[in-house]
């Protein structure tokens, strides 16, 4: 397939050789759950949260600040619309 890129599959042999899998990551939390649940390699999505209290409270943190700014943008279109209403500002015609 090519492309504005150019050429993106090689017809010819992979150069690098495949990985060979890793001794001291055979035991890891996330190989063994992988074991448990019947998959082939470690990978499991969504990662792993190293301190799971310290990632909740960024979670909260951050949640806050969200609902702070969607109460901002909706003052802000009340604020703006009140103002228009007393300068008599049409927005319509």
């Amino acid at each position: 397939m090519s492309g504005h890129h150019g050429l993106m599959t090689a017809e010819g042999p992979r150069t690098e050789r495949p990985t060979r899998p890793d001794p001291e990551l055979y035991d890891s939390p996330r190989a063994q759950r992988a074991r448990e649940k019947g998959l082939r390699g470690p990978y499991i999505t969504g990662g792993e949260a190293p301190d799971e209290e310290q990632a909740l409270a960024e979670e909260r943190r951050l949640g806050r600040w969200l609902v702070l700014m969607v109460a901002v943008i909706i003052a802000a279109g009340f604020v703006l619309g009140i103002l228009a209403a007393l300068i008599g500002f049409a927005v319509v015609e």
